[in-house]
């Protein structure tokens, strides 16, 4: 029967080989991948060279204009305040993320912490919550009149008048970064506690013998393990902070002014609110895209290594 079953496999290799197998059998898989995803990104870099508005849409003509979109997008100061806004809300977000994320991780990791599996689930309750709802709720939480937020406060003697969080130019941004660390840390928690699992306890036994303190073991040991675990939970979080748009649109709406616009929120006003320029909102998505692109490369190429243990 394995003498069979090896001539059988022998010759189907001898019909097609392993590499066109592998093509033939990717093949759907890029199918889709190409119509989901390679033809938007095409037909988006199509509108950034060309000049797109109620106009053109409504005729189907699209008149090339070459860089023009991008000469805009660089002359106008709106873009420039949305992508430094972006960029502080990124450091904010994924530095309260890693550092919340993997302090939880060890401290569920820890043999001694009862109720362990229960606050596995329960860490999994923020991930389980739609980005828009995580908005609106976080924006009654922020009500001026009505928030539980200044509730609290006022209860608890820290405030002694209504804070308005949301119509602050100090407060807003930081309200918005608070709602989506809420939500989004408890995908870094799984990751870390997956990892943290997978560290051998041999390793910490060693360093125990050696007289090693519980910051040196993670300093040497844990760290330098979950980095590859690191890098790829910066590059997705720091990916998705480039785009959060439902927390911004639920909770601020932009405001106060212009204080909490960041580039998702410059493009889509672009695109689709008046003046409706769907080439400057498309150049704007691209340049996006770019940055996002050159952080993720520095991200893998400072951070990841390969361990073995």
């Amino acid at each position: 029967m394995r003498a069979a079953a090896a001539t059988g496999r022998k010759a189907f290799r001898r019909e097609l080989p392993l590499g066109r197998l592998a093509v033939a059998m990717n093949a759907p898989t890029l199918l889709c991948l190409t119509l989901v995803l390679a033809y938007p990104i095409f037909y988006a870099g199509y509108l950034s060279f060309h000049k797109v508005s109620i106009r053109e849409l409504r005729s189907g003509e699209y008149p090339f204009v070459g860089l023009e979109n991008f000469q805009r997008l660089f002359a106008d100061d709106l873009f420039w305040l949305s992508l430094g806004n972006t960029f502080a809300f990124v450091f904010a977000t994924v530095t309260l993320e890693v550092l919340i994320g993997l302090a939880v991780a060890l401290i569920i990791n820890e043999k001694r912490v009862w109720l362990t599996r229960i606050t596995r689930l329960l860490v999994l309750v923020p991930w389980a919550v739609p980005p828009i709802v995580n908005g609106l709720l976080w924006a009654f939480i922020f009500n001026t009149q009505f928030g539980y937020l200044n509730r609290v406060l006022f209860q608890l003697g820290l405030v002694d008048a209504q804070v308005n969080w949301l119509g602050s130019s100090n407060f807003a941004l930081f309200a918005v970064v608070i709602a989506y660390v809420w939500r989004t840390t408890p995908f870094n928690i799984l990751l870390y506690d997956a990892a943290l699992q997978g560290i051998p306890r041999h390793l910490y036994e060693a360093a125990e013998i050696d007289g090693a303190t519980g910051w040196q073991a993670f300093w040497h040991i844990t760290l330098p393990l979950l980095r590859p675990v690191l890098a790829v939970t910066l590059v997705l979080r720091t990916t998705f902070a480039f785009m959060v748009f439902d927390e911004i649109l639920a909770i601020t709406n932009g405001g106060p002014g212009n204080d909490t616009w960041v580039a998702a929120w410059y493009t889509y006003k672009m695109s689709f609110q008046p003046p409706f320029n769907v080439g400057l909102g498309a150049a704007s998505a691209y340049v996006l895209a770019l940055v996002i692109g050159v952080i993720a490369i520095f991200y893998v190429r400072v951070l990841y290594r390969r361990v073995e243990h």
